[in-house]
């Protein structure tokens, strides 16, 4: 996860080969809401290629410790390498196959001087048909960013019901023409590639006027199926509710989500530190991209920074 992440106007990445069209989104502000302490221990809970994380580590230096977290066993390899790449002065690396729901695991309270966490599909995942985040290339309908997990998008498009998957599609997707949407699948049924799905929702639910020709059709229907997947807004809520527990006092907790139902619950879950009297919340605002940056990597348009620090 992690790394650039965002559902793009066309819902797919740009750029040629997997690492080279990876960009670590809004790094500067992340970095700098960190306030990564010299010697101190660090998460990045969705380490994806190590762009983040190798920034955390280049000004964390040794003795630190940085701790990174990510469900897909592919991102880790190749984050592994570009982390180990540096011998001088570097902190200690510590990289599990590990969802970020899973952070407290093993950590003391109180231990922990910052956490990291770039929310959604990365570029690896995206880029890569052959793991079905994309509907504009040909691909099995997987969608899972740890492959062992059980839950597919092809058993989600052809086995839940149609009320019920009407309800994924409105509840994770917020598209308004989910009750078509379904009804068509339903009809479609089987669908097994990401192109067929995106040819069946794209003919229920044409777009009417030039808003909405500004997205594919199907773009909500593909978010919405791999946020349900994944089980990535349950994931975040655990992630938010176990920072507090583990964060030194001082210490900061940084997110950058990608879509409104993310950072609905990142600024909720903020607020209600700060009301309660465990955090300091430090972005008032969500942070975004400067005008520079969204054109030179497009992924980051979408982008929100929140912030808050362990009081």
């Amino acid at each position: 996860m992690g790394e650039g992440s965002t559902d793009t106007p066309q819902g797919v990445g740009h750029g040629g080969g997997r690492e080279a069209s990876h960009v670590p989104v809004l790094l500067k502000e992340a970095i700098d809401f960190l306030a990564v302490r010299r010697g101190g221990t660090y998460i990045d809970a969705t380490v994806g290629l190590g762009g983040h994380s190798y920034e955390i580590a280049r000004r964390l230096g040794a003795p630190g410790h940085l701790i990174g977290l990510d469900k897909d066993p592919e991102a880790l390899e190749i984050a592994r390498k570009k982390l180990t790449e540096e011998s001088q002065d570097w902190p200690e690396i510590t990289l599990l196959q590990r969802s970020f729901a899973e952070i407290a695991k093993g950590q003391k309270p109180s231990t922990v001087d910052g956490i990291l966490a770039d929310i959604g599909v990365s570029s690896l995942q995206l880029d890569n048909p052959a793991r079905g985040f994309s509907f504009q290339a040909e691909g099995p309908l997987d969608m899972r960013m740890d492959p062992q997990s059980e839950r597919t998008a092809e058993q989600v498009v052809n086995h839940l019901d149609e009320r019920q998957l009407a309800d994924v599609i409105y509840e994770f997707g917020e598209e308004r023409r989910s009750r078509r949407i379904a009804r068509a699948i339903c009809r479609s049924r089987p669908i097994r590639s990401t192109a067929h799905l995106a040819e069946v929702i794209s003919a229920a639910a044409r777009p009417m006027n030039q808003a909405e020709r500004r997205i594919h059709p199907a773009t909500r229907t593909f978010q919405a199926l791999r946020i349900f997947v994944n089980r990535e807004l349950d994931d975040l809520k655990a992630l938010l509710e176990a920072a507090p527990g583990i964060v030194k006092p001082g210490g900061r907790v940084v997110v950058i989500s990608f879509h409104s139902l993310e950072d609905r619950i990142v600024k909720d879950a903020f607020r209600e530190g700060s009301q309660k009297g465990y955090f300091s919340v430090l972005s008032k605002k969500p942070v975004t991209a400067t005008e520079e940056e969204s054109d030179r990597n497009p992924r980051a348009r979408s982008a929100k920074l929140r912030a808050a620090e362990k009081v």
